[in-house]
C-alpha cells in the first residue's frame, strides 16, 4: 500500500476509514518527497507496521541510546513472568492501533459505503475518490469486482447527482485501463451502453469522464469495439467532431478514441475493418480538425488523418475531393512558418511540422496507388 494511501487524515462517518481526496494525495507525496532525505529509513521500517513483536524490538534496539537501553533492560529483569505478559499485551494493542487498513480493506468499506441506501452525497464522493485512487494498481482495480465494486460503481451511473455519475465512469474508466480482465468484467455488467449515453450528457465533465470510460473499455478489446459498433459509436465520434462549441478536451478525446481504434485495426489485419471507417463526412469531420486553433487538437487530427490513410478500406479521392485535405495540409503548413519564427513554440511548431510533412508523403502515395492503372 502506498505511502500516501497509508497516511490519511481524514476520518469518514462511514467507520475506521481515512478518506484522502486529490489534493490530499498530492500534499502527502509532496511532504513525503521533502523528508525523503531525513526520515528515509524509518519511512522504510514503518511502511506497512512491524508484522511481529520481535521486529518492533529489533527496530526499538537500532534506535534508542545505549545508556537507556542499559537502564530498560535492568527494569524489565526485575518484572515478573504476569508484569511481562501484560507488557507484552499493551504492546501489542498498541501495534494494533497503530496499523494502517490494507487496500483491500479500504476498498471493502468504500464499497459498503456505496451500497449504503442511506449514505449522504458528500460521503458517497468520498468513497468514490477513495476508489479512483485505489484502483490505479492493477492488482487492486482485479480485486474490485471480487468484492462487488463494480456493480457498485456502477449502480452510481444512475444517481440524480451530475458529479456522482461523473466520478463513477472515472473510477470505470481508471479501474478497465490497459486492462482486459476489468474491460471484460464491465461489459459483461453492460454498463459500455450506459457510458456511450452520458457521454451526450449536457453536463460537460460528465461527457469528458464518461467518453474517457468508453475509450479506456474498448482499447484493444474487440468485444467492446463490437457493443461500440452496435451502438453507433461513430456516429458519437462524428456528431462531436462536427460541433465546434464542444469543449476542446472532448474533442481531443474524441479525435484521440478514432487514432485508438484505427491503429488497432491496422495492427490486427485480420480483422473487418467497420465501413463507417470510410464514411464520407466522417473523415470530413477528423480532416477538419487539422484547421482547428488548438496545437494539441491539431496534431491530435493529424494523427488519426495519417492512420485513416493507411486503412486499405478508406479512399484517397475522398480525403482529395470531399475532405480537402490538401487544402488543410497546405493552410497548416503556412500557419507553422510564421510559429517556428516565434521564439517560445518554434521547437513545438518544427515538430509539428514534420507531423504534418509525414501525412502529406502518406496522402500522396494514397494519391498515387488510386490513380496507378495497370497495364
Amino acid at each position: 500500500m502506498s505511502a500516501a494511501l497509508a497516511e490519511r487524515e481524514n476520518k469518514s462517518a462511514l467507520g475506521t476509514i481515512y478518506w484522502s481526496t486529490a489534493d490530499d494525495e498530492n500534499d502527502l507525496l509532496a511532504n513525503s518527497d521533502a523528508e525523503e532525505g531525513t526520515v528515509k529509513d524509518e519511512k522504510d521500517e514503518f511502511q506497512g507496521g512491524f508484522s511481529t513483536l520481535d521486529s518492533m524490538l529489533q527496530w526499538a534496539v537500532g534506535h534508542s541510546d545505549p545508556e537507556k537501553l542499559k537502564g530498560t533492560a535492568q527494569d524489565i529483569q526485575r518484572m515478573s513472568a504476569s508484569e511481562l505478559a501484560k507488557r507484552q499485551q499493551e504492546i501489542k494493542e498498541l501495534m494494533e492501533k497503530m496499523k494502517m487498513p490494507s487496500d483491500a480493506e479500504l476498498m471493502k468499506i468504500a464499497i459498503a459505503g456505496l451500497n449504503n441506501a442511506s449514505i449522504s452525497l458528500d460521503e458517497c464522493l468520498r468513497a468514490l475518490n477513495e476508489l479512483l485512487i485505489l484502483v490505479e494498481p492493477i492488482d487492486n482495480a482485479n480485486d474490485l469486482n471480487k468484492l462487488g465494486g463494480l456493480d457498485a460503481v456502477i449502480q452510481q451511473l444512475n444517481s440524480s447527482e451530475p458529479e456522482i455519475r461523473t466520478t463513477s465512469a472515472w473510477v470505470l474508466g481508471k479501474a478497465s485501463q490497459n486492462n482486459p480482465v476489468v474491460q471484460n468484467q464491465i461489459l459483461e455488467l453492460g454498463a459500455l451502453v450506459k457510458l456511450m449515453k452520458m457521454v451526450k450528457s449536457s453536463f460537460t465533465e460528465e461527457a469528458i469522464k464518461a467518453l474517457y470510460a468508453v475509450s479506456a473499455i474498448i482499447s484493444n478489446n474487440v468485444d467492446g469495439q463490437d457493443v461500440f459498433l452496435a451502438e453507433s459509436g461513430f456516429l458519437m465520434l462524428q456528431d462531436i467532431m462536427s460541433n465546434s462549441s464542444k469543449d476542446i478536451r472532448l474533442l481531443r478525446k474524441s479525435v484521440f478514441l478514432v487514432t485508438d481504434l484505427a491503429d488497432y485495426h491496422l495492427q490486427n489485419t485480420n480483422l473487418q475493418v467497420h465501413p463507417f471507417f470510410g464514411n464520407h463526412q466522417f473523415l470530413k469531420s477528423v480532416v477538419d480538425l487539422i484547421s482547428s486553433a488548438d496545437l494539441d487538437l491539431q496534431e491530435k487530427a493529424l494523427l488519426a488523418t495519417k492512420s485513416l490513410l493507411q486503412l486499405t478500406t478508406t479512399e484517397a479521392l475522398v480525403f482529395k475531393d470531399y475532405c480537402d485535405l490538401g487544402g488543410a495540409l497546405a493552410k497548416m503548413r503556412k500557419q507553422l512558418e510564421r510559429l517556428i519564427a516565434e521564439e517560445h513554440q518554434g521547437d513545438f511548431a518544427k515538430d509539428m511540422e514534420a507531423l504534418r510533412k509525414e501525412v502529406e508523403y502518406v496522402y500522396h502515395e494514397k494519391l498515387e496507388e488510386a490513380s496507378w492503372v495497370p497495364t
